[in-house]
Order: C-alpha cells, then sequence, then structure tokens
C-alpha cells in the first residue's frame, strides 16, 4: 500500500466510526486501591485504557481496552512536534446510593469532537466515545471513591502519530481514554476561596486563535505565567483580554463569573475561551432559579470598583475539576484585591451544592444531566 503523502481533504475524510468492536483485555494483576484522604489531583491511574487507531484508508480500528501502561510513540510524530493534541475532561460520582453517575457525558463527547475538527484532526463519534467511557468506567468501577468530594476524572484524548517533519495535518492518530481517582484540585479544602494574580501583560488567547478549542497547546501557552504566579503565592491567573488587557477572560482554566448584586455576569463565547460544560451547567441553574444572568465580560476596573465601594459582590470559577471555585483575593503589583473578606459568597455555595447533589443522585435531575453506569 502507497503511504499517504498529504493531508485529507477534510478532518473527517474517511469513516470516523470505531468500526471494530470493543475488545477486553483485563489485567492479569489489579493495583490496590489508595485511601480517600490520599488521592490528590491527577497523579495516580486506574488498572484500564481504552485505545484505538486511525487512518485515512480504515477509518478508525483496534478499540480495545487493556492493561494501563506506556505506549510507543515515534519522535517524529506529528503531535510531538506540531500539537495536534486534544483531549477531554469529566468524572464519574459514586452517589450516596452506591451507584456510580458520569455527569454530562455526550456533551463532553460532542465537545471533543468539536475540538478535533477546530485542528484538522479526525473526530470519534460522540456516541462511540460514550460507549468506550462507559465500558472502561464499567470494568474500572471499584476506582470510582466513595467519600464526597472525590470522583473518577476521566480523560480522553487525542494525538496524531504520523511520523513526519512537515507542518500539515497528520495521517494517523490515536485515542486514548485514562482514568484517575481525584480529590480536590487544589492543596487544601475543596472548598477554600482561591487566590488569583491579575496577568496584564500576557495573553492566553487571542480572537481568530484556538483558544475556544481543548487542545494541549493552549494550556502550554498558560504555563510560564500560572507557574510565576504560583511563584507569588497565588493559585492561578485570572487572564484579561488580549486586545486592551482590561475584561475578564478566565481564571486560570476556568470559566469565570461575577455577581454584581442581583445580577451575574460571565464572558461570552466569542472563540478566545473554552465553551465549559460547567459554565452551560451554571447558567442554566441561574435561569431556572429567575437570577439575572449576562454573558458579558466586566472590565478588572468596573469589578474592583464594586468591591472598592463596599458592593455585594462574588467571583467564582467553573470547571469540571473544581466544579466551583470561589475567589478569595485578585493579586497585583498594587497589592491584594479582598473578594468578601476572603469568604465564598453564597451563590458560589448554592451552586456547588445544587451541582454536586445531582453528580451524586442526591437530588433530581431534570434536565438529564447524568448517565448511570454501574
Amino acid at each position: 500500500m502507497t503511504t499517504p503523502t498529504s493531508s485529507p481533504s477534510s478532518p473527517a475524510e474517511g469513516d470516523t466510526r470505531v468500526l471494530t468492536p470493543i475488545e477486553v483485555h483485563r489485567a492479569a494483576a489489579l493495583r490496590q486501591l489508595p485511601p480517600a484522604d490520599q488521592l490528590g489531583f491527577g497523579r495516580l491511574f486506574t488498572d484500564h485504557v481504552f485505545r484505538a487507531e486511525y487512518a485515512q484508508e480504515t477509518g478508525w480500528t483496534g478499540a480495545r481496552i487493556e492493561p494501563h501502561g506506556p505506549v510507543a510513540i515515534d519522535p517524529a510524530s506529528a503531535s510531538l512536534h506540531y500539537a495536534q493534541a486534544v483531549f477531554e475532561g469529566l468524572k464519574a460520582f459514586r452517589g450516596t446510593d452506591g451507584r456510580v453517575r458520569l455527569f454530562r457525558l455526550m456533551d463532553h463527547c460532542r465537545r471533543m469532537q468539536t475540538s478535533a475538527a477546530a485542528l484538522w484532526m479526525p473526530p470519534m463519534e460522540p456516541e462511540t466515545l460514550a460507549e468506550a467511557i462507559t465500558r472502561l468506567v464499567e470494568i474500572d468501577e471499584r476506582w470510582v471513591p466513595p467519600t464526597r468530594g472525590t470522583a473518577l476524572y476521566i480523560r480522553p484524548l487525542l494525538y496524531a502519530t504520523e511520523a513526519m517533519l512537515g507542518v500539515r495535518a497528520a495521517m494517523t492518530y490515536a485515542c486514548t481514554v485514562l482514568l484517575s481517582p481525584v480529590g480536590s484540585l487544589y492543596d487544601g479544602p475543596a472548598f477554600a476561596p482561591t487566590r488569583l494574580w491579575v496577568e496584564r501583560t500576557r495573553i492566553r488567547a487571542a480572537p481568530g486563535g484556538i483558544g475556544s478549542v481543548k487542545a494541549a497547546a493552549n494550556y502550554a501557552a498558560s504555563l510560564t505565567t500560572s507557574m510565576e504566579a504560583r511563584a507569588r503565592g497565588y493559585d492561578q491567573v485570572l487572564w484579561l483580554d488580549a486586545i486592551e488587557h482590561r475584561f475578564l477572560e478566565e481564571a486560570g482554566t476556568m470559566n469565570v463569573f461575577v455577581r454584581l448584586g442581583d445580577e451575574v455576569l460571565t464572558p461570552p463565547l466569542s472563540g478566545t475561551i473554552l465553551a465549559g460544560v460547567t459554565r452551560a451547567t451554571v447558567l442554566q441553574l441561574l435561569r431556572d432559579w429567575d437570577i439575572t444572568v449576562t454573558e458579558r465580560a466586566p472590565s478588572f476596573d468596573e469589578l474592583a470598583g464594586a468591591i472598592a465601594s463596599g458592593g455585594d459582590v462574588e467571583v467564582f470559577g467553573s470547571g469540571t475539576a473544581a466544579v466551583i471555585s470561589p475567589v478569595g483575593a485578585l493579586g497585583s503589583p498594587d497589592g491584594d484585591l479582598i473578594v468578601r473578606d476572603g469568604t465564598p459568597g453564597p451563590l458560589a455555595e448554592r451552586l456547588y451544592a445544587a451541582i454536586t447533589r445531582i453528580q451524586h443522585g442526591d437530588a433530581p435531575d431534570p434536565h438529564g444531566w447524568t448517565t448511570i453506569v454501574a
């Protein structure tokens, strides 16, 4: 067979379904489960992974669940040189009834399809990816921790594998799904207010770029600023817009919300920020509760003025890892701007309670966000 030397005319050219049934190869020996209070975030992994491979001529094949372990990758692989890699992050929860629930499974699978297409990669069909995730969680169900504030984090990853040096879309890809039992995203209590450094020079993403894509490159672009913020004693970065450096965009790797009195503001999906699944959950709950919410990016000066004048203000982030993360301080060379005396606000607390209750099966799920898998 002749190896193609050019990229397909579209990222979905060829069959993007998995064309083979999922085979299961179980680990001969199972790992010892860690104590729930020693999980951390993203440091431990379960017994199995899902894998499949894509080539233009065959579509997705080789779908299998197998023991977790390293993979061989050619040092010339396109993902290593040209950052063709996208991923997702979602969670499975052990409910108080003992059952395991996935939260907003199809929304994450559809977003990964969108991310793949944005980097000219062949997406795996959302239904196929959802089946793979469900089967994998069923097999490693014993790893879903039982303690409130913990979960099984699910990381689907799609990356280019073709060995070539040349700036074009690759011809071959791999998909892997990893599972990791997790506790709090940050050190300390799960709902403790975070401290953000307000970045006024560097940017995370610019209009017309890939800021709205869950691409590995976006996270690499944020690392220097994030590490500098931590060196200053802050947990993460409050990113401002790329043009004027005035308007709020994201809180670290989370979507950001600001409550000014009776109105909640959050930046619109204008192409530079991720369409967060937890963000969509927050927006729906606020509307269910008849709370006024506007998709508008407040300026930092507007926020600072409201805090300085003693207004009723909350700032919090939303994301899969932290769910809701209240912000207690905003740092700059002029010093810290303290939000609500550094304590969580009532709306952040209400949202966190409402979302986690649905995730654990302790509250009705009128929007059908959860999928029971075991």
